[in-house]
């Protein structure tokens, strides 16, 4: 989509112009203008998507799939966490951590897994 944008500038100015000269012909108003301007420009935009294979609907396509998981798996895990789902799995994340953390359950006073995790987040997304 950004390497379409320089191109969808130039097809602007350009459709810009032919449609001000078109109205001035026809003796169209401003509103007619800008009707067909608009008109024109999304078919050629459209077209541009379609020849590039590059919809933005795309883009989002991801975001639809990771957000539903990411809710289930945080109920999932508030569940785990509150004893939603029985004490015998409370018990077990009670006395399952590992290294600084060995209750699952409490918060993390240190603020290692939090801050580790978004720096790990953001070396994903700059990479």
């Amino acid at each position: 989509l950004e390497n379409l944008q320089p191109e969808i500038k130039e097809l602007a100015k350009r459709l810009q112009y032919e449609v001000s000269v078109r109205g001035k012909q026809l003796g169209w108003s401003e509103k007619v203008a800008r009707f067909h301007f608009s008109k024109n420009m999304r078919r050629i935009v459209a077209e541009l998507y379609v020849r590039d294979n590059c919809h933005p609907f795309k883009a989002t396509l991801l975001l639809w799939v990771q957000v539903p998981m990411w809710v289930c798996v945080s109920l999932a895990l508030r569940n785990c966490s509150v004893g939603a789902l029985g004490s015998a799995v409370q018990e077990q994340f009670s006395s399952g951590g590992a290294l600084w953390f060995t209750d699952l359950t409490a918060p993390d006073s240190t603020w290692i897994l939090p801050v580790s995790l978004g720096l790990v987040n953001l070396l994903v997304v700059e990479v």
